[in-house]
């Protein structure tokens, strides 16, 4: 698997919840596009649009959804969740459910609504010791949809999504889940989960590029939703320039109002199939390996682990602080000495992947020794 991954030596990359690198895989999958274009213009046109074909069909796969027709594919997570939000109908009074500690791209695209009346009510993951049954017990009659991330951003706190998702079943609320940090991490089922929205960006765990995310909407909503944009590319017979009546597409290309990304798709169709030939349960098998390192790392040197310890609530997130240390400067000094990472959540968050190499986390560790050793 290093193959696929030629970081140089000196770089230890444990920023996957930020930007993950690419496969050797997709780097060239971009060369050769790039090449071809250079040389041919767009003569391949209908053989990258069957790689983009392909790309919806494994992130169909990577969800379980039901068809790739099911999948849209947006410019990034945010907008897929404008196009949900300001596509619902709401009413004065409607209240949606979710976490204070969010992505802001999962908490001011809720928030926006304020204007129309609508009540983003949040549950603060520091006074819940179980946040399902908090983020339930803040609904009421007036609750249209619980909105969440699968996975905390900045600590790492993995929900229970099918808990979430029955009791909106049972309810008639929508669920809304932004798997941003998940995907491409651990396995996910829509059948078990049955969220009414997914969406996520490739250019984290799914080791693709930014600039290209995962949209879905359940079949029956897809209608509900009111579009907003409009374009050549998201009516049903988006070939026929000349046609002078239109209407949306019936399937989820509704929601891409113009021409595709198809740089993009051919570095996350590439990125995918990587994932794709591990198999997602190997994936997170091996992932839980290297958290497993890590919190053993953490725990033998009596850092504060921030992580969640039990293993049911972790994805590939694991941030800590040192205790007496602020956590900016330990950060500022990590990425010089080329520690990928990020300063989240009141500490420092490292994410690997299930390829980093176990000696890659105990380097990075060793380093973090030595400016400690310097300042302390």
């Amino acid at each position: 698997m290093t193959g696929e991954f030629p970081l140089a030596p000196d770089v230890c990359h444990l920023n996957h919840a930020a930007v993950g690198p690419w496969p050797r895989r997709t780097v060239e999958a971009v060369a050769r596009f790039a090449e071809e274009n250079a040389r041919q213009g767009s003569l391949g046109y209908p053989r990258w649009l069957a790689v983009e074909q392909r790309l919806r069909e494994r992130l169909a796969r990577l969800i379980n959804a039901d068809s790739p027709t099911d999948i849209a594919l947006a410019k990034n997570t945010s907008e897929a969740l404008s196009v949900i939000a300001h596509g619902l109908a709401w009413e004065p009074g409607d209240s949606i459910v979710g976490i204070a500690q969010e992505f802001p791209s999962n908490r001011i695209v809720w928030e926006s609504l304020a204007d129309r009346g609508v009540i983003w009510r949040a549950l603060d993951l520091e006074r819940s010791t179980d946040p399902e049954a908090d983020l339930i017990a803040l609904c009421d009659e007036s609750t249209r949809l619980i909105a969440v991330s699968w996975v905390q951003y900045a600590r790492g706190l993995r929900l229970d999504l099918e808990r979430l998702g029955a009791h909106c079943r049972t309810h008639g609320r929508l669920f809304c889940v932004d798997g941003i940090q998940g995907l491409g991490a651990l396995p996910f089922d829509l059948k078990h989960v049955r969220a009414d929205f997914v969406v996520a960006d490739g250019h984290k765990w799914m080791l693709g590029p930014e600039g290209l995310a995962l949209l879905y909407v359940r079949p029956e909503l897809r209608e509900r939703l009111t579009l907003r944009q409009f374009g050549w590319h998201m009516v049903a017979h988006s070939g026929d320039f000349d046609r002078a009546d239109w209407a949306p597409a019936a399937d989820a290309r509704r929601f891409e109002c113009g021409s595709p990304n198809l740089l993009g798709a051919h570095a996350l169709e590439a990125s995918l199939s990587l994932l794709a030939e591990i198999g997602m349960e190997g994936v997170w098998s091996r992932l839980q390996e290297r958290t497993e390192h890590l919190i053993g790392l953490i725990d033998r040197r009596g850092f504060e682990l921030l992580t969640p310890r039990d293993p049911a609530r972790r994805a590939g997130i694991i941030s800590f602080r040192v205790p007496g240390v602020p956590s900016e400067p330990l950060y500022r000094e990590l990425m010089e000495r080329r520690v990928l990472c990020a300063q989240r959540g009141g500490g420092i968050r490292f994410s690997p992947h299930f390829h980093t190499p176990l000696a890659t986390l105990d380097r990075a560790m060793e380093i973090l020794d030595e400016i400690l050793n310097r300042v302390t």
